[in-house]
């Protein structure tokens, strides 16, 4: 059974920064992973940034998931985007 993914806002502002080819694969990655999201995911240890998130290359994307819905908190590098 698949998910539905939502975006908040900051997550839209997070993709409208990226470089258009890594907007595709993310983009490419999360079609891949709404079918079985705990599969694909790990737990965050601090939940200030959401309690899950997806690896993809050098980007990481922060969620959370609430009923059948991936609710997609952050979406940066890695080294960016643990940073409030």
């Amino acid at each position: 059974m698949s998910y539905r993914l939502t975006y908040t806002q900051r997550s839209l502002k997070d993709i409208a920064k990226l470089d258009r080819i890594v907007k595709k694969l993310i983009a490419k990655k999360l079609l891949k992973f709404e079918k079985d999201p705990l599969k694909f995911s790990e737990p965050l240890k601090e939940s200030k940034f959401g309690k899950r998130r997806f690896r993809i290359g050098d980007y990481r994307v922060t969620f959370d998931i609430e009923d059948r819905e991936i609710v997609i908190l952050r979406v940066g590098h890695r080294r960016e985007v643990y940073k409030s």
